[in-house]
This record gives C-alpha cells, sequence and structure tokens, in this order.
C-alpha cells in the first residue's frame, strides 16, 4: 500500500546491519512526502544507500517542542510523514513519543513500519526467561533517581533489559551489584547485527570480572534475570524495625544484615546500607 495522506508512519531503522531493513520500510521512506529524523546527516547515508530522494527535516531531543507543532501542521494539511531515529524503533529511547502524542491527540493516523529492535534482539538470544520482562533504557546518569531505580531493579521479578554505553558500562555493573546478588545472571549483548557482535553470559560479578582487563567497546544491551521471589518482600520501614531487633539482641550490624539477607533473599548490602543508616537512638 503506498503512503496516505494526513498519516505519520513511525519507521523502525537497522541498528547495525543494513540488510535488517524492511521492503515494506523502504517503500514507506520513499513515498512520504518527508521524513523526520533524529540526525539528518546519519539518515542520509541510510537513504543513499536505498536511494530514497525523499526531503528531511530535522526532528530531535533538542528541537521537538519547536518542530512538533510544524511536523502536525503539515500533517493537517495532508502530508504523510516518516519519523526515523538513528536506529531501531523512534520512541524507544529515542525521539518520537511528544510527536506520537500530539498525532493522537488531534486524530491524526499514526502507522507503526517494525523492523530492528535491540530490546528484542537481545532478549531472543539471552537465554534467559522472555515470558515477562521490563525494558529500562539507560539508567538515569546520577544521583537520588538513579539510586531510586537501581533499588527497585533489585527487587525486580521480571527479566530487566537495559542500554549502556561503553565509557558507563563497569560503574554500571558496580552499580547492580549493590542492589542484587553477585550470582545473578546476565547476558551482555555488544554490538548487535553488526560485525564484531557478541554475547557474554555469566553472573554480574563475573561480568565485573570479565571487564576489568578488557575496556568495553561498542554499545551494550544488558539482559538481566528477575529476582526470585522465595519469601514476600519486607517494605524498608519493616526491615529496619528487623534490623533493630536483631541488633537489640547483640548482633552487629554486619550480622544482623547478613541474617536478615539470608532470611528475606535480598542482597546484604542493600540490608546493611540500611543497617549504616539506622541511629543509636532508634535502638534505646
Amino acid at each position: 500500500m503506498e503512503p496516505q495522506g494526513k498519516t505519520l508512519y513511525v519507521v523502525a531503522t537497522p541498528i547495525g546491519n543494513l540488510e535488517d531493513m524492511t521492503f515494506r520500510a523502504i517503500k514507506i521512506l520513499k513515498g512520504v512526502d518527508a521524513i523526520a529524523a533524529e540526525d539528518t546527516r546519519h539518515t542520509g547515508k541510510l537513504l543513499q544507500h536505498f536511494q530514497v530522494t525523499t526531503p528531511q527535516i530535522s526532528y530531535h531531543d533538542h528541537n521537538r517542542h519547536s518542530r512538533t507543532p510544524e511536523l502536525i501542521d503539515r500533517l493537517q494539511q495532508g502530508q504523510s510523514i516518516a519519523l526515523v531515529s538513528d536506529a531501531g524503533m523512534p520512541g524507544i529511547s529515542d525521539p518520537g513519543y511528544e510527536l506520537v502524542k500530539a498525532c493522537a491527540e488531534q486524530d491524526i493516523t499514526v502507522v507503526p513500519i517494525p523492523g530492528a529492535s535491540a530490546v528484542i534482539a537481545a532478549l531472543s538470544a539471552a537465554g534467559l526467561l522472555t515470558d515477562r520482562f521490563v525494558f529500562e533504557g539507560f539508567l538515569p546518569a546520577k544521583g537520588q533517581e538513579r539510586r531510586d531505580r537501581l533499588e527497585a531493579l533489585g527487587g525486580e521479578t521480571r527479566t530487566m533489559v537495559l542500554y549502556e554505553s561503553p565509557h558507563r558500562l563497569r560503574q554500571t555493573l558496580q552499580d547492580l551489584l549493590t542492589v542484587m546478588e553477585s550470582e545473578r545472571a546476565i547476558v551482555l549483548a555488544r554490538e548487535l547485527t553488526k560485525m564484531h557482535e557478541q554475547f557474554w553470559r555469566g553472573s554480574v560479578e563475573g561480568a565485573i570480572a570479565y571487564h576489568q582487563t578488557r575496556d568495553p567497546q561498542g554499545e551494550f544491551t544488558l539482559v538481566i534475570a528477575g529476582a526470585e521471589m522465595t519469601q514476600p518482600q519486607l517494605s524498608e520501614s519493616a526491615l529496619r524495625a528487623e534490623l533493630q531487633t536483631l541488633i537489640a539482641q547483640g548482633l552487629s550490624r554486619s550480622q544482623a544484615s547478613r541474617q536478615l539477607a539470608q532470611q528475606t533473599s535480598l542482597p546484604r548490602r542493600q540490608i546493611y546500607q540500611l543497617a549504616l543508616a539506622i541511629d543509636e537512638t532508634e535502638m534505646d
């Protein structure tokens, strides 16, 4: 089917291997009135490879607020527009959400043109449970928001998928170790669909050791096994109360943390941080 007017096409592009471009995606890109691209220079190389001459217009994080009304106006006038990001599906850790939302609010048709996705590619070959999973994208860079997100991941029972850059990989692995057991299964998918594609499988602790002597290279997709729910999880206030009771019985903070970790299957490091935060007056 040829592209229709007053329609936004959300088009997936290859995440590495150009042969993953679909026939339908090429047809849509050739037939629309304009292509809204995250990086026109990057997309220009893709379009040249597939002999697509459709004009581009930039649409990225820094101009989306001003560009969205312009694109909506063009769509309302009857044009068809294809939305693409640098790689993969627009809107998945890439620009696109605001434009799709605006189209929905204005009753403009939105049509997905599916294709390559690092999330699905990594999950399909990881060898971890895929019946239930959660996609976390990139973790916050630092601060309380990052700590809160990591804390939530520690108790997550579904398989987790994260994106990470090579220069932040080591720190992220160390941070994961503070909220989950060292033997938790993890798969590091690197350079998906590209010449140097690699899947590393092991534990969180093993991944840290592996990358101590190797400089991480390429973009990473992390697939992490969910926590095993052997016992009901306690709230932070309940954990603090249990720690206070154990410490009052004569156990050290470290001993109390170890015992409570065994009882709850929570990471000892996580519980020990709570124990350190307990003021002496709370145990009077």
